[in-house]
């Protein structure tokens, strides 16, 4: 079933974020992850790769294995900023030969030293035009509430979500964030700029000081001070920030869950446990939602 289809299923939809590993690592240590995180009954699974599209065999075979193996649905992840029409091309035939039926078109980082494509597509919005001319995929976009690192400001931003929207994307998985009322109001903008689209919140359990300087650093987040305070006050006890963390993060989605989201979209880290922690903790929320549709 298309996530599109999914969304006109039942709301609120909740899914989960894999990573494939780097070349040199084990990948059956993400199939082991994967097993256990299908275990929690997500409505899909998404699988990312790293810069570049540096593992996007694993990609395409992670997300067979999703659809194939344990008959969930799969989202796989696409850049295209170094891409030609006809790599594109290859890769999405792998992909409807594995019956995946949904794809997240994103432009993809630059490579150091370089300020503009080198391939077929300058922006996200032509690879979700190059794919809407199959039948086969319902396309995912990303949108940003605080803003595109490289956006010139955040009206413009709203624009270039439009642009992809009307592009044909079925629906739009945000950026981490850790703030809700900013989030509330970002998708409150999106709506009155015409963007009707299913919009789904993604959330990032922050488990240590190194991921958040990563995180700040990548995607711009900031940290409002609620969590500020958490953090200087756990930042030397390893054990007691990754569980004031999870719990940060479960308030986050339980928020969410009352305020009326379309979807969670929990960005994992391949962490099985601390994912089964964060699902125990709002399982019943979760189903009285439903019941209540």
């Amino acid at each position: 079933m298309s996530i599109k289809h999914l969304f006109e299923e039942k709301k609120p939809i909740l899914s989960f974020e894999i990573f494939p590993p780097k070349p040199e690592s084990d990948v059956s240590v993400v199939y082991k992850a994967i097993d256990g995180l299908v275990d929690l009954n997500p409505d899909f699974i998404s699988v990312t790769y790293g810069a570049l599209g540096t593992t996007q065999g694993n990609t395409v075979e992670m997300a067979s294995y999703i659809k194939n193996h344990h008959h969930k649905e799969a989202l796989a992840h696409l850049t295209c900023i170094q891409n030609t029409t006809e790599e594109m091309n290859t890769t999405l035939n792998r992909l409807e030969a594995a019956d995946i039926q949904n794809v997240l078109a994103l432009r993809g980082d630059n490579p150091t030293g370089h300020t503009h494509s080198s391939g077929d597509f300058r922006f996200a919005k032509d690879l979700v035009t190059q794919i809407k001319t199959r039948d086969q995929f319902s396309v995912g976009a990303a949108c940003y509430p605080e803003g595109h690192l490289e956006s010139p400001s955040p009206e413009l931003d709203i624009l270039y979500i439009k642009e992809k929207v009307d592009c044909g994307v079925d629906f739009l998985i945000s950026q981490l964030f850790l703030d809700n009322e900013m989030f509330y109001d970002y998708y409150n903008k999106l709506r009155r700029n015409n963007i009707n689209v299913p919009i789904v919140a993604g959330i990032l359990p922050v488990l240590n000081k190194k991921q958040i300087a990563r995180i700040t650093e990548l995607s711009g987040c900031s940290l409002p001070p609620k969590f500020r305070r958490i953090l200087e006050k756990y930042e030397s006890d390893e054990l007691a920030l990754k569980q004031a963390g999870t719990a940060y993060a479960i308030e986050q989605i339980i928020d969410l869950f009352s305020w009326g989201i379309d979807g969670i979209h929990l960005y994992t880290m391949n962490r099985i446990d601390t994912t089964r922690e964060i699902i125990n903790s709002i399982h019943y929320i979760k189903n009285h939602l439903r019941r209540m549709k």
